[in-house]
């Protein structure tokens, strides 16, 4: 019975979300905005992939990003310096950004901004996993990173995350000479849980690899 009622709780919050995220997409369609959702683990790489993106395509975009975090500002504080609007979220002791959530983000930017001046929101989720993979938040593509340094594994064991994904960034792959990593088993990997991702391997030291990632989004701009 108990586990009934947890199983009927979990699907109660996922139809509320999937009805949030639904609500935001419309709002983002009625702009003319893309809207990106960008997960992975903790350190996979997202302010900093997000920084060299800002830096790439602003001038060419109008962008704004909803910033996840569970407490603090930094990574909010990060991207700030490159002049695009950025809408810090916190969540507390949460695991993940939920359509509420985003929907309180479009919210201030709907009423501090033009919106319809925009081109494109990222979405940086909070680092994780798990949770952000199941909780649409009204993005019209979902993003994950996968540092090299987390192992060939991790697509096994988190398969959500790698099912739901429409673009796989493999990320630090200039470390990769220095680990015990087999580059192609990830890709490997990646592709028993989602033959159809777009996989670009990329190094946001080096700039490997970021020029077909800015052309990736710029090909989902409406």
């Amino acid at each position: 019975m108990h586990q009934t009622f947890d199983a009927a709780l979990e699907i109660n919050l996922l139809h509320a979300n999937q009805e949030g995220a639904d609500h935001n997409r419309q709002h983002f369609d009625q702009w003319g905005i893309t809207c990106l959702n960008i997960m992975s683990s903790p350190g996979a790489g997202k302010t900093v992939l997000l920084e060299q993106t800002l830096k790439a395509l602003k001038n060419k975009f109008k962008i704004a990003v909803i910033e996840g975090d569970m407490t603090t500002e930094l990574d909010a504080d990060r991207l700030r310096k490159y002049n695009v609007p950025v809408i810090p979220i916190n969540t507390g002791r949460s695991c993940h950004l939920d359509s509420k959530m985003v929907a309180g983000g479009i919210h201030i930017l709907e009423h501090q901004y033009n919106p319809t001046d925009f081109d494109l929101v990222f979405v940086e989720n909070v680092g994780n996993l798990v949770c952000p993979a199941e909780f649409e938040v009204g993005e019209h593509a979902k993003i994950a990173l996968l540092s090299v340094t987390e192992g060939e594994d991790k697509p096994l064991k988190y398969p959500v995350m790698f099912q739901e994904a429409d673009c796989l960034l493999i990320t630090k792959i200039d470390l990769a000479p220095y680990l015990d990593i087999d580059l192609d088993r990830i890709t490997e990997n990646v592709r028993q849980m989602n033959p159809q991702v777009t996989i670009i391997s990329v190094s946001a030291k080096t700039g490997e690899g970021l020029e077909e990632w800015f052309a990736w989004v710029s090909d989902r701009i409406k």
